[in-house]
């Protein structure tokens, strides 16, 4: 694991808590032994691993019995589930109503023009304007099944964008999943595509913001930069809770 796997401290209790769900789960049982699992939750160190499952324990989400000293990193969890505040925590993620304060950006890849466009104009706006970053596939590496990360990234995301110039499937199906979350969702298409082909007939008829790389980017700044405020203040506050 490289240094740049490692995630914020947040988002490190959401993977404890959604890995202890899912093997709680798969067996009926609490699990017998949780220990070196500082990857599970993509830590640092097992000592800030370990730190972790006590914090987590303080407020009351997971329960178990522990030996030797976390101090030395090399504390071993026994009988470790989740409690009832622990288990509410874990649906709530599965349904997409916990965010992390990302947005999460889906497009295709390798296009040189959708690329720069995305790194200079795109994520730089939405940074300055909404305070939020915007990260894609690329971003935020870390091992694991790569649709089961995606899964996960789209749950955890504040709204997304979806770019649709080149019919990607791929975009089109992360878009679905994450308006079947009720995940705002906001659609980009390159201006001359949009303008000669449209987008799909299940898409064309939702707002979408067109972008060129050449000439005045401010427009399509503004006008994405509203839509992700006016989609954010359009979705029900009760639908979203903080991750901890």
């Amino acid at each position: 694991m490289q240094m740049n796997d490692f995630v914020n401290p947040k988002t490190q209790a959401m993977n404890l808590i959604r890995y202890i769900g899912d093997e709680v789960i798969k067996t009926g049982e609490p699990i017998e032994r949780l220990e070196d699992f500082k990857d599970i939750v993509h830590s640092a160190s097992e000592i800030l691993a370990c730190q972790l499952v006590y914090e987590l324990r303080k407020k009351e989400i997971i329960q178990f019995y522990s030996s030797q000293d976390f101090l030395i990193g090399k504390s071993s969890f026994r009988a470790v589930n989740l409690t009832l505040e622990g288990w509410e925590r874990y649906e709530l993620e599965k349904r997409g109503q916990l965010d992390e304060g990302y947005g999460f950006l889906a497009m295709k890849f390798n296009d040189d023009e959708l690329d720069e466009f995305v790194r200079s104009v795109l994520k730089p706006a939405v940074k300055t304007g909404t305070g939020f970053e915007v990260i894609d596939m690329r971003d935020r590496p870390v091992a694991g099944i790569i649709d089961d990360i995606l899964r996960i990234k789209i749950r955890n995301a504040k709204f997304v964008i979806v770019d649709l110039t080149h019919d990607n499937n791929g975009a089109y199906w992360e878009a679905g999943y994450a308006e079947g979350l009720g995940k705002p969702v906001i659609y980009i298409c390159n201006e001359e595509k949009f303008k000669t082909q449209s987008t799909h007939f299940d898409t064309n008829h939702c707002t979408t913001i067109p972008w060129a790389s050449e000439g005045d980017i401010k427009p399509f700044q503004e006008q994405l930069i509203a839509t992700i405020k006016r989609s954010l203040d359009d979705n029900p506050e009760e639908a979203q809770h903080e991750l901890l």
